[in-house]
């Protein structure tokens, strides 16, 4: 299996082409505010990712050695998520909310289907 650097690696790539695309659909398109939110939402998805494969490699050195650990980050990833619609909100005339909020997940959406692909071509 896939250490978890290399999976967050993979995925940072991904995410740089859609941010891409995300760039020219803000760019061309009539829904400036709609791509604008995707683009903020994975940004701190993105973020999300990192701080999680973080906590998770604290985690798997803590397990081996035998210490406690305290958390996976799950508050600053909820901090994260907050701050991204507290933005939207903030800039409602420039970034859509849902869209955002959309935005924010897609990292994970994309771990899920690249674990679902990795196990098909694997086993």
């Amino acid at each position: 299996m896939d250490g978890l650097q290399e999976i967050y690696k993979r995925l940072k790539r991904l995410m740089y082409f859609i941010l891409a695309a995300f760039v020219l659909g803000w760019g061309v398109t009539p829904y400036p505010e709609v791509f604008a939110g995707l683009i903020v939402g994975s940004l701190f998805g993105i973020y999300n990712m990192w701080i999680l494969v973080r906590r998770m490699e604290k985690f798997d050195r803590a397990v081996t050695e035998g210490s406690k650990v305290r958390s996976l980050g799950t508050a600053l990833r909820f901090a994260s998520g907050v701050a991204v619609v507290a933005i939207a909100i903030l800039f409602a005339e420039h970034i859509h909310l849902v869209s955002a909020v959309i935005g924010l997940m897609i990292p994970y959406g994309l771990l899920l289907v690249e674990r679902i692909v990795y196990h098909m071509k694997h086993h």
